[in-house]
């Protein structure tokens, strides 16, 4: 059963046109809680059904998937095939399984449900509660403002403890964000006032377990608007790669590398060229990151999801073979557990990382070799410090890197579009949903009307709940 289910986590992400059925109206009617809780229920749903059309072949056989008399080699096949032509069977899966799943939040959720069954040991968390009687409430909510960005590996015996401290911690400091809290430690973005946020890194640096320094929180410009709310939670791992951290642990990790370090290797790299065949500048982020920013020359993989890139190590093992591998991704936190899994497979010669990540790359070098806008988790989606434009529009091809929601309601992807075809009507991620809620303007860029072409089934950015 385990060879069925693990391939299927790929699909997990996948949207299916629900165009034929009424499962969209029963969504609008939904809470958020309800609708992320019924997502899921999408996902897997789509995942045992491609499942159930997989063919397992003889030792040293490629997988493949047969399906309405067809038989399908890749993955991006299968799946566009279920997507658009069994989408009512899926949606009634759907709904069976929403019925049955409703209290039970498997991957979006933390695990409240083992805090409330241990609610009879309370524990006092005011210790850690920092006294605010001397700053006013206008200094808590109002004002210039930033978003903190950290993460500290650890052993954290009760996780849910710290749980309980992160949530009235913030909500006192009138902040939000998210911060995941694990018993391998902490992970968070957080946005508020310069006076919140100050308050906050004192209370961090402040408690016991964590042994913080000022240093190991990011910061960039924003305040507490950045998120839509605060989101504090139980999880098994701080940053979702998908790999029991007792299996592959960050103490595995590879060699950290001050910004400077990393600026001179990288350096060295690109003055060989194409003579250099030994090392790898290897973009451990997710695809619609690395297309809007990016180290000069680096290998950024075509994966959705961090919980992908395992997957991808482990089908390119052959590329990193002897190869000195030089990691990078936005605070740092992917590397820790990427480069563990990469120095796991024994394949590399050397594994570096890059401490703090572009955030602290772009810091002491904001006109050095990473190039273009750097993707972060909050409203405002990325930000930048040089003036490079290395994407383009999706529709017209103009160079253009500012990403904003897709206009077809309860849409969650991102779409590059400038603002002359924006003003055109292409506000959707993919032609069907564009031809299906917009009329196209004379003049404005012609939209393909092939669903194979759809953003929608292949390669398309989306908002994450986490990285």
């Amino acid at each position: 059963m385990a060879a069925d289910v693990a391939p299927c986590l790929e699909f997990m992400d996948w949207e299916l046109d629900t165009s034929t059925c009424n499962g969209l109206k029963q969504e609008k009617q939904l809470s958020a809680s309800q609708r992320r809780c019924y997502s899921l229920c999408r996902r897997k749903s789509f995942a045992a059904f491609v499942a159930s059309k997989r063919e397992d072949g003889q030792e040293g056989e490629s997988t493949s998937w047969c399906c309405c008399g067809q038989t399908f080699e890749e993955h991006s096949a299968i799946h566009k095939h279920v997507a658009w032509t069994h989408g009512t069977e899926i949606q009634q899966l759907t709904h069976a399984a929403y019925e049955h799943l409703l209290s039970h939040l498997e991957e979006e959720e933390p695990e409240t449900q083992q805090t409330n069954e241990r609610e009879a040991e309370p524990v006092d968390i005011s210790a850690w509660i920092p006294e605010t009687s001397h700053i006013s409430e206008e200094q808590l909510q109002n004002g210039p403002g930033k978003v903190l960005l950290y993460y500290r590996y650890c052993q954290v015996e009760d996780p849910h403890v710290i749980c309980a401290w992160q949530k009235a911690l913030c909500e006192k400091l009138h902040l939000t964000g998210k911060v995941r809290v694990a018993t391998e430690g902490i992970n968070g973005t957080v946005g508020g006032t310069n006076m919140a946020t100050d308050v906050y890194i004192d209370a961090m640096r402040s408690h016991p377990l964590f042994k913080m320094d000022k240093e190991d929180f990011k910061t960039s410009d924003g305040s507490a608007v950045c998120f839509k709310d605060l989101r504090v939670g139980v999880y098994k791992e701080i940053v979702p790669m998908g790999v029991d951290p007792d299996v592959v642990s960050y103490q595995l990790a590879g060699v950290h590398l001050e910004p400077e370090e990393f600026h001179k290797e990288v350096q060295a790299l690109l003055a060989k060229r194409d003579l250099c065949h030994d090392t790898i500048l290897l973009d451990c982020r997710n695809f619609y990151e690395s297309k809007i920013g990016q180290f000069t020359q680096c290998l950024a993989p075509s994966i959705r999801k961090f919980s992908y890139f395992p997957d991808y190590v482990d089908q390119n093992l052959e590329l990193f073979r002897d190869k000195k591998v030089l990691m990078y991704c936005t605070g740092g936190i992917r590397c820790e557990r990427g480069s563990a899994y990469l120095r796991s497979k024994d394949v590399c010669k050397e594994v570096y990382q890059l401490k703090g990540g572009i955030h602290k790359y772009l810091e002491r070098f904001p006109e050095g070799f990473y190039r273009g806008k750097l993707f972060v988790f909050d409203e405002r989606y990325a930000i930048s410090s040089n003036n490079d434009i290395i994407s383009d529009c999706r529709y017209c091809g103009c160079p253009w890197d500012q990403y904003k929601l897709c206009s077809t309601k309860l849409c969650c992807q991102l779409v590059l579009s400038c603002p002359g075809c924006r003003q055109g009507g292409c506000t959707a991620c993919c032609p069907t949903c564009q031809t299906k809620g917009h009329a196209q303007s004379e003049g404005s860029p012609t939209v393909p009307h092939h669903k194979e072409e759809c953003e929608c089934t292949e390669g398309r950015p989306r908002i994450p709940r986490d990285v």
